[in-house]
């Protein structure tokens, strides 16, 4: 995410002087919503006319209404979460199907396409925010439910490997055991994580080929030497304050201890993967995607101390040396640091020097450092000795004669090319690591 900024911001992000209600307020069946409660900067892009043409588009443009309406007929919060959890877990896997070729496009946009979750959950969560139900509802009890939406339509409360944690109910995914050709103890577990998109401010048409790959993987099963491997995805957002409140640790807390490998994943650098090999406890100023910035230390759970870095235990010489893809794949050793007893940051090519205090990780110093700092610290905390860290993946681009985000379309050519290629060689990776 570090490099992506810069080329996709020459200047600072700035808030955009938005209209307060959007366009999911304004639908049929909206009868217990106040419009003139202000939504977030993240929420009010969602008026757009390009949001807008991804939902319509997609046929996701009816998620939001539709979960407003549910909403307006709850008579208490029980009921109302209820609706949160059944709604937010039908976003994700109907996204995820979407993505992986099941049920209606619903729409002509590519269906490979990570956008269309990304907006469809920005109007259920302003609309969350606008409800206003018949029944007592405390602050308190609305940011449970947001909390609650958020975990659910980016399936981080439907991981579940075979003969371990299972979805809600105890089925498993399309994609398990049945398809592995083996016994649940046969099939080796890899989770993945991945982005939404962000510098919208720069692009609003901007896609996040992490989050595509999520969608891509998730429930799906490899073959390696080693033999089938089972994957399991989940989505995290682009804001600061989310990371601050745990929600990596909550997502990943529960299930590092019974796989066998963990990948990170963000957008990164032009025309390249990196294996990011450490990561640092440092937070920069760019700004988030409600552009927000909270420079500073990483704030992390838990009174144990918290070192400067950590490393991944990815194979990365097994990654970088195998042919995976045509993009090339570097074993990324960067970082910059304050040396031990000096004041100025400088940058180490081969990592950091004993005793040194972290500016920037591998992945810099931006949310792609963080989720890898917090996954593989939250590894060394529960002792585990699996393989686990970040990639970065190639920024997805729009083809030459469409980069304009003000003249341009929502995809082109190229652009679906692009995500193809990405796509399919983040899965060839993850396949080389697997099976090591």
């Amino acid at each position: 995410m570090r490099r992506v900024r810069a080329q996709l911001a020459a200047v600072a992000v700035v808030s955009l002087a938005l209209p307060a209600t959007p366009a999911l307020a304004q639908q049929p069946g909206a009868g217990c919503t106040d419009g003139s409660v202000q939504l977030t900067v993240e929420e009010r892009r969602l008026d757009g006319p390009v949001p807008q043409e991804i939902l319509r588009r997609s046929g996701f443009g009816s998620v939001a209404p539709d979960f407003t309406r549910a909403l307006c007929r709850t008579h208490s919060y029980r009921e109302a979460r209820t609706v949160v959890t059944r709604q937010g877990q039908r976003l994700w896997q109907r996204a995820v199907d979407r993505v992986q070729g099941r049920g209606p496009a619903g729409g002509d946009l590519d269906r490979a396409d990570d956008r269309p979750p990304y907006w469809a959950r920005l109007g259920m969560t302003g609309a969350l925010r606008q409800w206003r139900p018949g029944f007592g509802l405390s602050e308190a009890q609305r940011s449970a439910l947001r909390d609650q939406l958020e975990r659910t339509s980016r399936g981080h409360d439907t991981v579940g490997f075979p003969g371990g944690t299972q979805r809600p109910g105890g089925s498993a995914k399309s994609g398990g055991t049945e398809k592995s050709g083996g016994t649940a103890k046969d099939v080796r577990r890899v989770l993945v994580t991945g982005f939404d998109p962000f510098t919208l401010d720069e692009d609003i048409r901007i896609s996040n080929p992490s989050g595509a790959g999520a969608l891509a993987l998730d429930g799906t099963v490899l073959r390696t030497e080693k033999g089938p491997v089972r994957i399991e995805t989940a989505l995290f957002p682009v804001r600061w304050g989310d990371f601050a409140e745990g929600t990596v640790e909550k997502a990943l807390r529960p299930h590092l201890p019974e796989v066998d490998m963990f990948a990170t994943v963000s957008q990164g650098r032009p025309g390249r993967f990196d294996v990011e090999r450490y990561n640092g406890a440092w937070r920069g100023t760019f700004p988030d995607n409600e552009n927000v910035s909270a420079p500073g230390t990483v704030p992390v759970p838990g009174d144990a101390a918290q070192p400067q870095w950590t490393a991944t235990t990815l194979p990365y010489k097994a990654v970088t040396s195998a042919p995976t893809g045509r993009f090339p794949v570097q074993d990324h050793t960067e970082v910059v640091e304050i040396p031990a007893g000096a004041s100025e940051p400088v940058t180490r090519p081969d990592g950091p020097t004993e005793g040194s205090t972290a500016r920037e990780g591998g992945g810099g110093d931006y949310l792609s450092n963080e989720i890898a700092y917090r996954a593989t610290l939250l590894r060394d905390r529960l002792g585990l000795t699996i393989p686990g860290g970040h990639v970065h993946t190639p920024v997805l681009e729009f083809g030459e004669d469409n980069a304009d985000p003000d003249t341009g379309t929502v995809t082109d050519p190229e652009f679906l090319d692009n995500r193809r290629d990405i796509v399919r060689q983040l899965r060839s990776i993850l396949r080389v690591a697997a099976g090591r």
